[in-house]
């Protein structure tokens, strides 16, 4: 994201979305970017208030209450931010969020896990699902319960520590630089963490499973040890290489380690474009923790193909 960049904050009105909101705030006031507040309104909704009341909704109306909202909720810092546009759109939200990030060039969009529709449910909202399957541009995703922070400083004191997690496909590492960058701003440790999967196969008897889990091992830690060859000794990190299932280790760790912030990489198909994977969406599930979502970035914002030699080297 660039300093030039607006920041989008998709908001409901609910009380997640107002933690959301904050974040987006103290994000925009420290890289001087615009904000961009956003609502979407279900369709079926507004015409229904029409037909049953007989009051015509318009956009004006909405963006007064989102003003509204805005001000209730930043309160004071309200002054230290910038411009501030504010945008009511009718339709599927998902849909308009990326819409909107596109139309309006945002380079990061800031939104709750759950929402007014959501809050009920034992997984994140369907809303932020389908943004994080389909966006092209880093998304960050704040808990739906906790406190949020005011400043800069409430943020460094909530966030704590930086959690990493790596994979050793070919795909570009780009939510590693981005984590090295908040971690030397904020002044924050941070954790790489790599998770290797126990091998379930019929073959097992017939192989040297010991000398397999040691050459993972083997192979993850020096994955882990030159992706942070070059870093300054003032970044502090922590490598770490653990056993089990991904989503459900990792989560372990964020719980553990007090981790505030987890910024993980978002891949999938390269036929079907940035894809949330089933780790990561597992990770979500499990933690109530803030997430920066980063996708891959390749032609027309779609994740480079892997190379021939990656399938090679996993066979």
């Amino acid at each position: 994201m660039t300093r030039a960049s607006s920041i989008l904050c998709a908001t409901d009105f609910s009380d997640a979305s107002a933690g959301a909101l904050r974040y987006a705030a103290i994000v925009a006031a420290h890289v001087g970017a615009p904000l961009l507040v956003l609502t979407v309104e279900n369709p079926l909704l507004t015409e229904a208030l029409d037909l049953g009341t007989g009051v015509l909704w318009t956009a004006d109306d909405c963006i007064r209450e989102l003003q509204k909202f805005v001000a209730n909720t930043l309160g004071p810092d309200l002054s230290t931010l910038g411009p501030i546009t504010y945008e009511a759109a009718v339709g599927k939200p998902a849909a308009e969020i990326l819409r909107a990030a596109a139309v309006r060039s945002c380079g990061l969009i800031v939104m709750s896990s759950h929402g007014l529709t959501g809050a009920r449910k034992l997984f994140f909202g369907s809303t932020t699902e389908r943004v994080l399957r389909e966006t092209t541009v880093p998304v960050v995703v704040t808990p739906a319960h906790g406190p949020s922070p005011r400043n800069i400083e409430d943020a460094k004191h909530l966030l704590r520590r930086l959690l990493v997690p790596i994979d050793l496909s070919d795909w570009p590492a780009g939510h590693v630089e981005v984590a090295r960058t908040i971690a030397h701003t904020l002044d924050l440790p941070l954790v790489l963490a790599h998770v290797i999967e126990p091998l379930r196969t019929r073959l097992a008897a017939r192989l040297h499973l010991p000398g397999i889990q040691g050459d993972r091992r083997a192979r993850a830690e020096a994955r882990l040890t030159g992706l942070t060859a070059d870093w300054p000794d003032t970044i502090h990190r922590e490598a770490l290489v653990a056993y089990g299932d991904p989503a459900e280790e990792l989560a372990k760790v964020a719980h553990d380690r007090q981790v505030g912030l987890i910024v993980v990489g978002l891949h999938g198909s390269p036929l079907l474009g940035p894809r949330m994977g089933s780790v990561t969406y597992r990770l979500l599930c499990l933690t109530n923790t803030v997430v920066l979502a980063i996708p891959p970035v390749g032609e027309k914002g779609r994740p480079p193909a892997p190379r021939r030699d990656a399938f090679a080297a996993a066979t």
